[in-house]
């Protein structure tokens, strides 16, 4: 656990900076400081409203920074443990909690999903694997069935349209990502798994945030103090721009409302991404897109599996999975990102396009607006991010990736 301030000893470096009337706070240890200057940059020529980032290496803290603003409204400063919505990283948490179920042995990647659901055998899905649906090859990125609040917060019934929908693609041929439904099908599949019928946002909560004492939920609880969120900011002008280095498949099938693309973001539909940030989805069960919580939370749930994972009893056998690349049989090009993508069970791998980590072997997800959380179990460290104003990168948002940077560059002189 991060020491408090009055417990600061020698090794630790304690962060109180004051940049354009925004505040700065948390710990860096010595060799760190460099990070520190990045998020202080941020702030100063990025337009940072307000975030936080930390790393582990194993449960050693290395970085911890918070700062600005939290809700804009009000102005509100973001404090220690302040909360915040990291959209698509909530992948790769649910990726980490399938992982330490099939190290429990609840599943074999390899398993039919019928075997385990057999519902899910209609419309000539009985012989997709797990391996298919957590690598995002299943062809089930699109439901056709829209996908209402009321319908989402009945799991039977939303297990009962899932389990009916046909594949947009033969399953293992081709990939697209399963940009909303993965998080639907993933906690779908551990609620037959678990003998407890626990879904991914209740084994996460209690296998995983509880031992390792992180504050992270795949819905928050119903009685979760509000004043402790960050409000989601829309993308800032400042940013626009960047829509412009986006791929132009991605662009155009973005605004073709016939696409895989189009019709894997918006369902459930909302109008803008910062509709997510509000009463209606915080409690939501959606492991897809409703990650809320500290980003240090992300970064030590990665340090954990990165460094062997002994607190929480994970076998090497699964951290050989989940470190693995798995490539459909007709490549990389993603059918629905339309770019060249690299999966792993529930998360995202480095490509030449995105490059993160010391290697192949690392993995994480980014999430829309710019955070973003992964391991590096070359280094054993994990790594997380979260802006609470929007980005327009895909992957590698400016400010996400200059402390990134900085961090390797801190390791590197460390090593």
């Amino acid at each position: 656990m991060i020491r408090s301030t009055a417990t600061i000893s020698n090794d630790v470096n304690f962060w109180s900076l004051s940049i354009l009337n925004t505040t700065i706070d948390g710990y860096v240890t010595p060799g760190f400081e460099s990070v520190a200057d990045a998020f202080r940059d941020n702030f100063r020529i990025r337009n940072e409203l307000g975030a936080a980032v930390a790393l582990y290496r194993g449960n050693e803290c290395l970085v911890d920074l918070w700062g600005g603003i939290a809700n804009d409204d009000i102005g509100a400063p973001w404090q220690r443990d302040t909360a915040v919505l990291m959209y698509s990283t909530a992948k790769g948490i649910a990726g980490l909690t399938l992982a330490l179920a099939h190290s429990r042995g609840l599943f074999d990647y390899d398993d039919l999903v019928a075997r385990h659901w057999p519902e899910f055998s209609q419309q000539g899905k009985q012989s997709i694997t797990i391996r298919q649906l957590l690598c995002h090859q299943a062809g089930l990125a699109v439901i056709d069935e829209m996908l209402t609040l009321d319908l989402l917060n009945d799991p039977d019934r939303r297990d009962a349209v899932l389990a009916k929908q046909v594949p947009a693609w033969i399953p293992g041929e081709q990939h697209g990502y399963h940009t909303t439904s993965f998080g639907f099908y993933a906690t779908a599949l551990l609620r037959r798994c678990d003998k407890q019928g626990r879904g991914i946002a209740q084994f996460f909560a209690e296998e995983i945030a509880r031992p390792l004492g992180i504050r992270f939920w795949l819905g928050i609880p119903q009685d979760y103090p509000q004043s402790t969120l960050a409000r989601i900011q829309p993308r800032s002008p400042w940013s626009i721009p960047n829509i412009r280095k986006l791929p132009w498949g991605f662009l155009w099938n973005a605004i073709n409302p016939r696409s895989y693309t189009m019709r894997s973001f918006l369902n459930p539909r909302v109008k803008r991404a910062k509709d997510l940030d509000s009463p209606a989805f915080w409690h939501l069960e959606h492991p897809s897109s409703i990650g809320i919580g500290e980003p240090r939370a992300v970064a030590r749930a990665y340090s954990e599996f990165a460094s062997g994972g002994a607190t929480l009893g994970v076998k090497r056998e699964t951290l050989n999975e989940i470190e693995r690349v798995n490539i459909p049989r007709q490549g990389t090009f993603d059918l629905v990102m339309r770019m060249e993508k690299s999966y792993s069970l529930g998360f995202t791998k480095p490509t030449m396009r995105s490059t993160f980590g010391s290697s192949s072997r690392a993995y994480g997800t980014a999430g829309m607006g710019g955070s973003f959380g992964f391991a590096d179990p070359d280094l054993g460290i994990g790594f997380a991010y979260a802006p609470n104003r929007l980005g327009s990168h895909v992957s590698d948002d400016p400010r996400e990736k200059a402390l990134r940077d900085a961090a390797y560059r801190c390791l590197r002189k460390s090593s």
